[in-house]
């Protein structure tokens, strides 16, 4: 047995010994959460209750709440082992998801906010023909909210089969149903107030452990943080290299441009993705909706300075073997860091490793609550009762149409994480940030801001940026043809790079530009106009 296939069976025996300790922290998680939802649950009265928390939650309470959707297993467990397998290369990834809340701040959240109601497709409905423009948004949201639960689902098979010590597949994908089950009940009882209340315990809980780990890995150094990545570029096998770019994306011309790609998807990507753009809705006021962004700026922004104690701490730590042969993306970096801080063979590292994980599970479960409340809303509010009920079904119809979409949506993605337990999880989000920005994006911007913008070119510019992003991935490496890839014993890869989003997103735009040029349809300058006014005042708004 090789040294660190060792280390990782040590790992794992840590784990089973101190096992009550894990499950007890876990099932306490899930109870107090569980607990949470069923409260929330009452006080779930009508529509506005189920989609928006009544919305009663204060700027701050949303500032926490946002923070804790957009945190994900990606944040903590695919970052961390992005920057533990390929350093600086790997830091891209904390950089493209702070940068992009700036476009979300300064384009798209007091707009959103003034315009809309519960969805993305109220905003887009509001000057065009409702039922072809809410059924394009419905979809999209559905597509981009699946991609990203993908990872999440991932993340989750990849952390308790470390912590549980489960090896076989049939056992992670077990695990998948297992959350995606909690997330089904969650969602379907507790709506947005119990889904909004679940993301503040965890964001709260997410900060303090990264805190934590961030000191231990610091004080281990002495607060030098030159020595810190020193120690990684030495351990990491790579020397300098590890501190410079290119190590992951700059060997060859096609590594080069899926850097640009994916730095395009990463900044552009937030403003476009639904479940952090219904946040917005639950906030009295278009004040409050900038002032929640202001504060899910602060606390993320901290958070993605942490990374980096998180992914150099792990390459300085523990070897690049040891990291690869517990999870090939680096995905159980974050867990393994906590083990050898607190001591490989002691009580305190399989307490620390029980504490980091069980967080992390947090993590998984409030970021795929919020993710299947933002499909099943715009299922049963978009497509049931404007499209399929032509407006005639009412509140409770709704609301039960919104629930049985999530067993539908939860079973979908129970389905394909399975299938993408093995792929990083920062990766994967990556690819939903894609498929937002190329389809969700253009289509917000336009009818924003521009005037001549009509159903055809919303349309056009949904489903042209939908279908292409879509389409390039399930022919990139990402799906087949790669020894990571989804299918990696099959190869029908023509599109070289992992990432969409520098061909998609120029193209949802051009899509939607010529679709509006090529209309015969007249655009509603007066709707225009109405738009305008509740975009930047508010008056109107729900």
């Amino acid at each position: 047995m090789s040294p660190a296939m060792s280390h990782v069976q040590l790992a794992a025996n840590e784990a089973s010994e101190h096992r009550p300790l894990i499950i007890t922290l876990f099932a306490l998680f899930v109870v107090a959460t569980l607990f949470i939802t069923v409260w929330a649950g009452r006080q779930t009265k009508d529509a506005a209750d189920f989609y928006a928390g009544g919305r009663s939650f204060s700027a701050f309470q949303n500032g926490l709440a946002v923070s804790g959707d957009y945190m994900s297993a990606a944040s903590f467990l695919g970052i961390a082992g992005a920057i533990a397998l390929f350093g600086y290369d790997g830091f891209l990834y904390s950089i493209g998801f702070l940068v992009a809340w700036l476009v979300a701040l300064l384009l798209v959240a007091e707009p959103l906010r003034n315009s809309g109601r519960y969805t993305m497709g109220d905003v887009l409905a509001y000057r065009m023909r409702q039922r072809p423009v809410r059924t394009a948004a419905g979809t999209s949201t559905i597509v981009v909210s699946i991609f990203y639960l993908l990872a999440q689902m991932a993340g989750a098979g990849v952390l308790v089969s470390l912590l549980l010590g489960i090896t076989t597949d049939a056992g992670k994908i077990l695990i998948v149903a297992l959350v995606g089950v909690l997330m089904i009940v969650y969602v379907s009882i507790g709506g947005m107030k119990g889904t909004t209340w679940v993301q503040m315990v965890k964001a709260v809980l997410l900060i303090g452990g990264t805190i934590l780990i961030t000191f231990l890995v610091l004080l281990k150094f002495n607060f030098n943080i030159s020595d810190l990545l020193g120690k990684a570029a030495e351990n990491s096998g790579k020397g300098a290299a590890f501190l410079e770019p290119g190590l992951q994306y700059g060997a060859t011309g096609t590594s080069k441009l899926d850097f640009i790609s994916l730095g395009v998807a990463l900044v552009l990507g937030t403003a476009g993705l639904p479940h952090i753009l219904i946040r917005f809705y639950t906030v009295p006021n278009a004040k409050a909706a900038r002032k929640s962004v202001n504060w899910a700026i602060g606390i993320i922004g901290g958070f993605y300075l942490m990374t980096i104690a998180l992914g150099f701490g792990a390459a300085a730590l523990i070897s690049q073997d040891e990291i690869i042969a517990s999870n090939p993306s680096g995905n159980t970096a974050a867990p393994l860091l906590a083990l050898h801080l607190g001591g490989v063979d002691s009580a305190w590292g399989a307490i620390l490793l029980a504490t980091i994980s069980a967080v992390a599970f947090a993590t998984i479960l409030a970021v795929v609550a919020g993710l299947t409340l933002a499909s099943s809303s715009s299922f049963a509010h978009d497509i049931y009762a404007n499209v399929i009920r032509k407006g005639q079904a009412t509140e409770k119809e709704e609301v039960r149409a919104a629930r049985l979409a999530t067993i539908g949506i939860g079973a979908v993605s129970i389905l394909l994480g399975a299938l993408a337990r093995d792929l990083n999880v920062a990766g994967l989000v990556a690819l939903a940030f894609a498929v937002a920005a190329s389809a969700n994006l253009p289509t917000i911007l336009y009818s924003l801001f521009w005037k001549r913008f009509t159903t055809q070119g919303a349309l056009w510019s949904i489903y042209g940026g939908l279908i292409v992003a879509v389409g390039l991935v399930l022919f990139s490496p990402v799906v087949s043809g790669d020894p990571k890839a989804m299918f990696p014993d099959v190869d029908f890869a023509w599109f070289p790079l992992k990432n969409p989003g520098i061909i998609s997103i120029p193209f949802g735009f051009l899509m939607g530009w010529l679709g509006t040029v090529l209309s015969k349809e007249e655009p509603d300058v007066k709707k225009f106009a109405e738009l305008e006014v509740r975009s930047l005042t508010g008056t109107g708004a729900h």
